[in-house]
């Protein structure tokens, strides 16, 4: 566990990894990354799936923003971590988890984390 917390939303998976800063809209949540799996879809209320982050540092502050613009992810969960995520997380007050076979989760499920522990429910 990353972040501690309790979130439960629609799972947004992604296979590849996530770079937040330019590669989502910290305004909307919309991510923009050309080419990405993800690409025009919103992050906002989503439990965000996806390997692992890539990027700038700064992309702990734009996931920040997100929060603060309230279309960040209710929670985030990765294959591993990496201190540009969670930092973001830990500082924007979402729940994360890692070392998780995203695999197992699909697009749509209902998941539930609360302190570390996930639920997944199949749509």
């Amino acid at each position: 566990m990353i972040k501690s917390g309790r979130a439960e939303g629609r799972a947004l998976v992604s296979p590849a990894p996530i770079g937040f800063l330019g590669g989502v809209d910290p305004d909307t949540g919309i991510v923009l990354e050309p080419g990405h799996p993800l690409q025009g879809q919103s992050v906002a209320g989503k439990v965000l799936v996806f390997p692992t982050g890539k990027g700038s540092t700064v992309g702990s502050y734009t996931i920040l923003r997100l929060a603060h613009n309230r279309v960040g992810p209710a929670a985030i969960i990765n294959a591993e971590s990496e201190a540009i995520v969670a930092v973001g997380a830990i500082i924007a007050d979402i729940p994360m988890v890692d070392q998780v076979d995203i695999a197992q989760i699909q697009d749509g499920d209902w998941v539930v984390i609360e302190d570390g522990t996930l639920t997944v429910t199949r749509r």
